[in-house]
């Protein structure tokens, strides 16, 4: 275990920021899944809506380092082309 000061310390923030970013990842699943919903619903207008704001929290967490900024672009990507598909 942790035997220096430094490294006690380093090992309770690691404890912190995890508990922190599973919040993050969470929320990133929640925002992903709100558009595949109304994507199924068939309401394209209210699915527009939600990408809308569910990119933004994609995006917010990709620049916080929890998510690669590849992966968010991917999941945004994959969610449009639903969105067009609807048409």
């Amino acid at each position: 275990m942790a035997n220096s000061a430094q490294a006690r310390k380093r090992a309770r923030q690691a404890v912190k920021n995890r508990a922190h970013n599973a919040g993050l990842r969470t929320a990133f699943r929640t925002a992903v899944k709100k558009v595949l919903k109304a994507v199924e619903a068939g309401d394209k207008a209210a699915a527009q809506a939600v990408y809308v704001q569910s990119v933004k929290i994609i995006d917010r967490i990709a620049d916080k380092g929890v998510f690669h900024k590849n992966k968010a672009a991917r999941h945004k990507s994959r969610l449009s082309a639903k969105i067009k598909a609807m048409a």
